[in-house]
């Protein structure tokens, strides 16, 4: 991943924002949004090869970064999981900080106990999950010299 190739912004409206005031502040904005903390994702697309970039909300384990795709419920699961399936190296920004990571889907007991800790993060998680018979994958990223 190259830091001069284009990057396609989430297509949701006030996601795409939220990327734009993070990025246009180097995380000043943006880092702790509506209260919560979040992270930029970029992955590369499964199908185009491209860029893409998504805000989520994240926690940490250590010095790993620690997200869920919880998708708001929906059956499907996010994009970005997908993409991240194929290719597990991605780039991160959290608050001013960019580096590259390798992502990684939980499973058993680690899986359980980050999942408990991120509905401390934000509970809604357990709502999300209500809706859904869809299990949410716990997807833990740590840092890489890429």
């Amino acid at each position: 991943m190259s830091p001069q190739e284009p990057v396609i912004e989430s297509i949701v409206g006030n996601v795409r924002r939220h990327i734009q005031t993070y990025l246009e502040s180097n995380g000043k904005r943006g880092h702790i949004y509506r209260g919560n903390p979040t992270l930029l994702l970029t992955t590369r697309g499964r199908t185009t090869g491209l860029l893409r970039r998504q805000a989520l909300i994240y926690g940490t384990d250590g010095e790993r970064f620690v997200v869920v795709g919880s998708n708001r419920g929906s059956s499907r699961a996010p994009a970005w999981y997908l993409n991240l399936r194929q290719q597990p190296e991605v780039l991160l920004q959290v608050a001013g900080e960019r580096f590259p990571a390798i992502a990684h889907e939980t499973t058993g007991d680690e899986r359980q106990r980050l999942w408990e800790m991120m509905l401390e993060v934000y509970p809604t998680f357990e709502q999300y999950q209500r809706k859904t018979d869809r299990l949410f994958p716990v997807i833990v990223f740590e840092r890489t010299s890429m």
